[in-house]
């Protein structure tokens, strides 16, 4: 059986071997993950170089930092941190990056200059995912005056979260943009770019990849209430959309983050974007061979809401049982794949410009072929990978092969929902043949096709470059005659 919801998993240069990299793929992993705030750019390097020992057509998404707010180190006075009371008054002040004063139990400094200039007295102040809780007692132009609302030990460049306040920040940070520039040269097919809280910080990045020529696409994360306030632009202005639901859970109340979840997933979805759960799916198994029931439940329900990708971060980058966590993920999604309750595509679901469309609306017919009429595949070959992305939008649940003329599609596709994306052997000129490829693929690697299966095939009349203009339905028997008389007559 395929597995439509796609995996993205975490790899560290620690533990990153060509042997694990094989492994994780065959277990299910579609997408590897860097994360640029624990790898340096040697360590990405050698990591995509892994991965490109395995397979070439393997996708690589880099994370960057992003711009986040952060104590700085503690003073050496405080190797084990500074343990805080409940009631305790504590002044916050803050410093450049460049700075980096450090915080004493009178003063906690934080890596924005204009942060007390940004947050009002009343506000709310999270350190460590919420460890500690500051409230902003009083303000003046130099600090703030807060009491720690409860028991805790502040430890040395805790990310910070103030929910419901704007604090002005870069839209990349410098070492945002070395990554990004490094990613340009390095083989990365994905940027997840942090803490996005409008279309200008996509717009940001998107700018440094022009500059550099580059077709790297931009996978926004949305971490923060601003994000949220602000998702329609920003899916608008990116490829597709992470949820990062880490930072996100600091600042929401928790009840609040599956609604928001879904609220995303469905603008995704019709926006024909796609869309990745992130964050703890199965964080029990960084130890255990086996997740708990909650987990289960929290990755079966993000399948059951057609995300396009889930995703690993420490269960595969520094757990215990790397291959385990991605194997448990692909039985989850092949399970809920099967169930009943799973099986409609979203054919009439409300699609952003899908009547102003040609692709869109050839994808939407293709998918509403294959619900009405015996239809073994949904077969199309791309030249950028759109027409694709299209199908996966409806969310088919027929087999969908992409038979692509570029890397870059092949690899662009690997995070669609239900897109399976073969790289063409064969020239541009003879394209009837990618109907031939697609076949002998499915022959291959899923089933035997016969003579008198159906299946749909999306093509251009007018080429490539112009994408899709009509879909045909036909038996494998009458394709294969088809293409004996045309390399007949190329003869």
């Amino acid at each position: 059986m395929i597995k439509r919801t796609k995996i993205v998993a975490t790899l560290s240069v620690q533990r990153c071997t060509e042997e694990l990299v094989r492994s994780l793929f065959k277990a299910g992993m579609n997408i590897v993950r860097i994360n640029s705030a624990h790898a340096s750019l040697e360590n990405a390097a050698e990591i995509i170089r892994m991965v490109r020992s395995v397979s070439n057509s393997i996708p690589v998404m880099l994370d960057t930092k992003g711009p986040e707010i952060r104590v700085t180190r503690m003073d050496d006075a405080y190797p084990d941190g500074i343990r805080f009371a409940a009631g305790d008054r504590v002044k916050v002040r803050g410093t450049s990056v460049k700075t980096d004063i450090p915080s004493t139990r009178e003063v906690i400094y934080m890596n924005v200059e204009h942060i007390v200039r940004d947050v009002p007295a009343g506000a709310t102040m999270l350190i460590a995912d919420g460890e500690m809780e500051l409230h902003v007692e009083q303000k003046s132009a130099e600090e703030l005056v807060c009491r720690v609302m409860r028991d805790c030990t502040l430890r040395s460049r805790k990310s910070v979260n103030v929910p419901n306040v704007s604090i002005d920040l870069p839209s990349v940070t410098e070492k945002d943009r070395m990554y990004i520039e490094w990613a340009t040269e390095n083989g990365v097919d994905f940027i997840a770019h942090s803490f996005v809280r409008s279309a200008r910080d996509v717009e940001a990045v998107q700018a440094i990849l022009d500059s550099r020529n580059s077709g790297i696409k931009i996978i926004s994360k949305i971490e923060n209430q601003e994000g949220i306030d602000n998702i329609d632009e920003i899916i608008e202005a990116s490829y597709g959309i992470m949820v990062a639901r880490g930072d996100l859970g600091v600042e929401l109340p928790a009840e609040i983050i599956p609604i928001t979840q879904r609220m995303i997933v469905d603008k995704c979805i019709a926006a024909k974007r796609p869309v990745i759960i992130a964050t703890q799916m199965l964080y029990s198994m960084v130890g255990s061979p086996r997740p708990t029931r909650a987990e289960v439940s929290d990755v079966a329900s993000a399948i059951y809401e057609r995300v396009d990708a889930v995703m690993l971060s420490d269960e595969t980058a520094s757990g215990a049982y790397p291959v385990e966590s991605v194997e448990t993920m692909a039985r989850i999604a092949k399970a809920i794949e099967r169930d009943e309750a799973y099986s409609t595509p979203f054919i009439d679901i409300h699609m952003v410009s899908v009547n102003h469309e040609i692709t869109a609306q050839i994808a939407r017919s293709a998918v509403r072929a294959s619900t009405n009429l015996p239809i073994r595949a949904i077969l199309l070959d791309t030249l950028t990978g759109r027409t694709g992305r299209y199908i996966a939008a409806f969310r088919p649940t027929t087999i969908v092969i992409a038979v692509c003329y570029t890397l870059q599609a092949q690899r662009l596709l690997g995070l669609s929902y239900g897109v399976m994306p073969i790289l063409r052997s064969k020239s541009k000129e003879d394209s009837y043949h990618f109907l031939g490829d697609a076949m002998e693929f499915i022959n291959q690697r899923y089933q035997e096709l016969k003579d008198e299966d159906m299946v749909v095939a999306i093509g251009g009349s007018f080429g490539a470059v112009r994408g899709a203009s009509y879909i045909e339905i036909a038996t494998i028997g009458d394709i294969k005659r088809r293409n004996e008389e045309r390399r007949a007559q190329l003869k």
